[in-house]
């Protein structure tokens, strides 16, 4: 009986102490635990590609909104009045310069140039009459047989004779350029439209027959912001500078025709202007294309795109290291501790996968081009070399940031895990010891 008295005693100092040491042991645990995460919470330097801003050349993509034409497009229009006689083309087909479009009745217009020619054999006879009369008076003026006063006389009548004949060869000229008129010949080379006059018809002068439209060669009008004008303009005349060149595509052509959706035309800047249009801020300009298929016609509105546009000495960076902050764009600069700092920036133009820095970014300082997404300011980085393909990088490290992602997770579900491993064994042993005791 004694025995089991102290069994009981022992047992109710015993389980205290042991609840205490298990206690001890879960509060150790935990302690070790959150140990660990405070470690993975401070990230070791994460490696990233790094560029050193430096002043460079960029060519940039631009277009603009154009408007085709042809500048040698020419309205036929009838020089005579008459009946409409003969059409000797098919409508729409090509039609080269001098050939003959139209013959217009020439009965009227042959008969004046047989009266003006009649009229001008009147008039040279008369001319001889007058001549001949000049000649005897000036023989007998010599002799004294004729006073000066008739000599005079004889000389106006045979000028008045002189000049009718000239006015006699204008009329009989023009009498011919009336008939020549009566056939039409196309003035350019080109696709003539409709006929504007059915045949049988009267045609007044100046009247309207048709239009021929030339399509080897069409220029493109266009306009110019203000400084694209005064950088193409300068870039133009500076000696080493590349050529610009202009490139044509219809995008109207690629729903219709997707076999199309890439052709284009090459063609050249043959002017810009002078002035800058107060209205718009703009600067005209127009660009000749040949247009050897005739696949672009006048009237239709197209993109212009300028090649060989450059930018010179200017600060640039991917355009991936570029983000939107609560201020506006930022970049990240490394400084020499190899910390990451937030800068704002003001953007300028893109050209391509750069975007210019026009302000905040000076020649020298790096910038954080990769991995992004993970950084955050106050981060350490182990920089590395700039490879100059920022996009497959980004994705390689949208990879990595996900199996990091992964690991710190499966790291705390573990931590979570030994936690509660913990606390069941205390529990368990804590509720035997109080059945021991019971």
């Amino acid at each position: 009986m004694r025995l089991t008295t102290i069994h009981r005693r022992f047992a109710a100092i015993a389980a205290p102490l042991l609840a205490l040491m298990l206690s001890a042991c879960g509060s150790e645990s935990e302690q070790q635990a959150q140990q660990g995460g405070g470690q993975q919470q401070q990230k070791p330097p994460r490696p990233a590609q790094v560029m050193t801003v430096e002043l460079r050349d960029l060519q940039l993509d631009k277009s603009y909104p154009a408007l085709l034409r042809s500048e040698q497009k020419v309205t036929v229009v009838a020089r005579v009045s008459g009946v409409l006689q003969e059409r000797h083309y098919e409508e729409g087909e090509q039609v080269d310069e001098g050939e003959l479009l139209f013959t217009i009745e020439q009965a009227q217009y042959e008969a004046a140039v047989r009266q003006q020619r009649a009229d001008l054999q009147s008039a040279r006879a008369e001319l001889n009459q007058a001549q001949r009369n000049l000649d005897r008076y000036q023989r007998l003026y010599q002799q004294n047989s004729v006073s000066q006063q008739q000599l005079d006389e004889a000389r106006a009548t045979q000028e008045t004779a002189q000049a009718a004949v000239a006015q006699a060869q204008a009329a009989l000229d023009q009498a011919q350029l009336d008939l020549d008129y009566t056939t039409v010949e196309a003035p350019v080379t080109g696709q003539i439209s409709l006929s504007e006059v059915d045949v049988g018809n009267y045609v007044q002068e100046q009247q309207t027959l048709a239009t021929i439209t030339p399509l080897q060669v069409v220029e493109a009008r266009f306009s110019l912001p203000e400084d694209d004008a005064v950088a193409l303009r300068y870039q133009r005349r500076q000696p080493d500078a590349p050529e610009v060149s202009a490139w044509l595509r219809a995008p109207t052509l690629a729903p219709s025709l997707p076999s199309l959706a890439n052709q284009g035309i090459r063609g050249t800047i043959d002017y810009l202007g002078a002035s800058v249009d107060t209205s718009t801020s703009t600067v005209q300009a127009e660009a000749v294309f040949d247009n050897p298929d005739q696949l672009f016609l006048p009237g239709q509105f197209v993109r212009v795109a300028l090649e060989g546009l450059q930018r010179f000495q200017v600060l640039a960076v991917p355009e991936v290291a570029v983000t939107e902050g609560l201020k506006g764009p930022q970049v990240y600069v490394l400084d020499d501790n190899q910390t990451v700092t937030s800068r704002f920036v003001d953007l300028g133009e893109q050209a391509g996968d750069w975007q210019i820095i026009t302000a905040n970014l000076k020649p020298g300082e790096r910038v954080v081009v990769t991995a992004i997404g993970s950084l955050s300011p106050g981060d350490k980085v182990k920089p590395q070399p700039f490879d100059g393909d920022p996009e497959v990088t980004q994705e390689a490290d949208s990879g990595q940031v996900q199996a990091a992602t992964s690991q710190g997770e499966d790291a705390a579900q573990g931590v979570s895990t030994a936690q509660a491993q913990s606390g069941d064994q205390g529990s368990a042993t804590a509720q035997g010891s109080q059945g021991d005791q019971g």
